[in-house]
């Protein structure tokens, strides 16, 4: 399962009447395995959906959760790994998370999420801002507020962090709100429905994105070939410029020149971030050739042949090495040892 915020809010949608409860990591110090910002949630039958840590916590905040429900009320909790020899809860990162457990109810119009939910679905970016209670406030006194970029004077893209709201350059110490960044989920067109691309579009779909499987020819892109993923099937001369625009990239591999040529041609036109072509560079060249485009056409990395450096030959291998570079595209990664990025 995804644990992309747009699919935890999706499964929450489907019962939201239910006495969930929302944790929200509201402050980090040191080291860990999610930042500030990072939600989960927690049914009243045991169920939870998404992670705040790499397993380290969240049986331990489900016991808070049901305390939470219980008594209706936010919950404040603090988990602190800086002395190693504490070994309550089994951190391997060394920090200390701070967590504020929310019970969402009819009465604090479930925190907004239905909202949240609307905007992320329809393709827009907003900001989602907690107001931080003090402990045990009562679940009426909840407040959220769902607001959009523009509103907040400026964008939202994969870099963007949660923070504390500031009044007069300083944080508000008697209403501090977070404020979540939260983008929906990238949206990929893979060109061509062949064996190969079931690897990419699985992987792809692991990592919470939205994938449209695009071929004209009558016996590729099927839909049990590709469950979960939309299919689009029409002649390339009939894909618009608005249609394409709502990708974020693309991935072409028809493994036929003429389709790949047609692909590229109509990508062009856009600004998609990352566009892979697959095959060698000879094939490349003719592939543009084709399409009468050249590689200064394209807006964002067109990578061919497509992907990183990662050995191996298999389809599973392939579409590794293409979507690992298509993730540190779109999240304007440098594409280096972690060992060599400041942190």
């Amino acid at each position: 399962m995804s644990h992309h915020i747009e699919a935890l809010l999706s499964e929450w949608q489907a019962s939201p009447e239910d006495d969930w409860v929302l944790a929200v990591i509201t402050k980090v110090q040191g080291s860990a395995y999610r930042k500030a910002g990072a939600i989960m949630l927690f049914h009243p039958l045991g169920k939870s959906i998404g992670l705040v840590s790499g397993g380290c916590l969240e049986a331990d905040l489900k016991r808070y959760a049901q305390r939470a429900i219980q008594y209706d009320t936010s919950i404040k909790v603090i988990y602190d790994a800086s002395d190693e020899s504490d070994a309550s809860y089994q951190l391997g990162c060394g920090g200390i998370v701070e967590l504020i457990l929310f019970p969402l109810t009819h009465r604090n119009q479930y925190l907004q999420l239905h909202c949240l939910l609307e905007y992320l679905n329809s393709g827009s970016s907003a900001f989602y801002e907690l107001e931080l209670p003090i402990q045990n406030t009562n679940s009426r006194d909840l407040v959220a507020r769902v607001i959009a970029p523009e509103a907040m004077g400026y964008q939202i893209d994969s870099t963007t962090k949660a923070t504390l709201s500031l009044q007069n350059g300083k944080t508000d110490a008697l209403h501090p709100r977070l404020i979540i960044p939260c983008l929906p989920r990238f949206h990929i067109a893979v060109f061509g429905g062949g064996l190969d691309a079931q690897p990419v579009v699985k992987i792809a779909q692991e990592l919470g994105w939205h994938i449209t499987v695009i071929d004209e020819r009558a016996s590729f892109a099927r839909h049990y070939d590709f469950p979960g993923a939309s299919i689009l099937k029409k002649p390339y001369s009939q894909l618009t410029t608005s249609l394409l625009s709502q990708f974020d990239a693309a991935i072409v591999m028809h493994h036929n020149l003429d389709l790949d040529a047609k692909a590229l041609q109509a990508v062009s036109l856009t600004k998609l971030h990352y566009v892979a072509l697959l095959g060698p560079p000879h094939r490349r060249d003719k592939v543009l050739d084709r399409a009468g485009i050249k590689v200064s056409d394209f807006y964002g990395v067109f990578s061919a042949p497509a992907g990183l450096a990662l050995g191996g030959e298999l389809p599973e291998s392939i579409a590794l090495s293409i979507l690992a570079q298509c993730h540190g595209v779109l999240h304007q990664a440098r594409l280096l040892p972690l060992d060599k990025v400041a942190t």
